[in-house]
């Protein structure tokens, strides 16, 4: 405002502007409080259906190791309309776990591939990729296994991965591949007592010794 000289100038300066702008700068402003109210409804809304999903989830599970047909179905019928929440991995791996019990471990690898699929967080995903190989391993998919292993996960997980990865090895009868990764695995943990561990590394010496 500085270039007017008189304050009637500033004056009749800002009534034009106004004139001109007045009608937009309503204009946006009502679009802006709109907006405001519209994210706080969206908001709202997301809650409660957040809510509702839980709500949901917790029931289905209150069912699980009750009636393994009545869970299947429900947690089955809760993945397909919640396949976008976050319950949908958790609700597979449930299922994974379900059907681990009748040792299906068909079945278990489909929901566990499932898990991996629609889950978003990293952590859910190692462990579900983890026992998805070690069930690969089980049905002599050894190859499968390690390509279930090959993507990018966690490095906290990287001792049961490179465990995991050993046993696939040792099934093929790749032992110096096996050893690399039971001590890979060995090392991740800085030699603390894997008891479980450290006993498959002396299996192999002892295959090793054999074999000459």
């Amino acid at each position: 405002m500085d270039v007017y000289q008189t304050e009637e100038q500033q004056v009749e300066a800002i009534k034009g502007f106004w004139k001109e702008n007045g009608t937009a700068i309503i204009a946006g402003l009502v679009l802006g409080f709109a907006g405001f109210i519209g994210f706080n409804v969206y908001k709202d809304t997301q809650l409660e259906n957040e809510v509702i999903t839980s709500d949901a989830y917790q029931t289905v599970m209150e069912s699980a190791g009750v009636d393994g047909k009545l869970f299947s179905a429900s947690a089955s019928k809760f993945i397909t309309e919640n396949k976008d929440s976050s319950y949908a991995s958790l609700t597979a791996l449930a299922l994974a776990k379900e059907a681990a019990t009748h040792k299906d471990w068909p079945q278990v690898a489909i929901h566990l591939a499932s898990a991996i699929e629609s889950s978003t967080n990293q952590g859910i995903k190692a462990i579900a990729s983890i026992r998805l190989a070690r069930v690969q391993i089980q049905l002599e998919q050894y190859t499968e296994a390690l390509a279930t292993l090959s993507v990018t996960l966690p490095e906290s997980f990287k001792s049961a991965i490179d465990e995991t990865k050993g046993d696939a090895y040792f099934k093929q009868g790749k032992v110096e591949l096996a050893r690399n990764a039971y001590q890979a695995a060995l090392d991740v943990e800085g030699q603390t007592n894997n008891g479980a561990l450290q006993m498959k590394l002396n299996d192999l010496a002892q295959l090793s010794s054999i074999a000459k």
